[in-house]
């Protein structure tokens, strides 16, 4: 469906499950760093209220996830964690154009819509490859957000921009997070 040029190795969900208090905690965070991006988008487009009404639903399910990951935490009886550092979306945002206001915005866009395919893939990972039933039902769930979120963010930038031209830059977006993604897949994040 998101056309990502490098799948998660399967692995990747037994280095999260050797570490569930630690992987709950950065995709807390993770939650947190969405909804907050999504209220940065709302301000970048004061004159669309029909976007803004859809990124202020985004960002509540977002906030939403995160408390949703934050009682689990509580339950389990584990550490909330500080935030962390995400170097997979710190590289990611590195290549956002930085061109007129309607190329920046089209970019921000399709830079949220690389996050939640990424995201919405790794839930993948975890349904099908851990042990906890519990948490395979949540991120089966959480699967089904993140994958309209992304179609959401895709049809923004669409919306806003030639979607031919959308479209070719998806695929640069595509095969940019093809190469950095080499280096994940090997820590208890979400992302990593």
């Amino acid at each position: 469906m998101f056309k990502l040029k490098l799948p998660t190795d399967p692995r990747w969900a037994n280095i999260a499950e050797g570490n569930i208090e630690e992987i709950l905690t950065d995709h807390a965070w993770c939650e947190q760093k969405a909804a907050t991006n999504a209220i940065t988008l709302i301000t970048m487009l004061p004159e669309y209220p029909e976007i803004i009404t859809e990124l202020l639903a985004i960002a509540q399910e977002e906030l939403d996830h995160f408390n949703q990951v934050h009682e689990i935490i509580k339950k389990r009886g584990y550490t909330f964690g500080r935030a962390r550092k995400d170097d997979y979306v710190n590289q990611l945002a590195k290549f956002i154009v930085q061109g007129s206001r309607d190329e920046l915005i089209i970019d921000k866009l399709l830079f949220a819509a690389m996050i939640e395919a990424r995201s919405c893939e790794r839930f993948k990972v975890l349904t099908e490859n851990i042990k906890d039933e519990e948490l395979k039902v949540f991120y089966r769930e959480l699967m089904i957000s993140e994958a309209n979120h992304y179609t959401s963010f895709i049809g923004f930038a669409r919306q806003l921009g030639d979607p031919e031209t959308v479209n070719r830059r998806w695929e640069e977006w595509l095969e940019y997070e093809a190469d950095i993604i080499k280096s994940y897949g090997n820590k208890e994040t979400i992302h990593g």
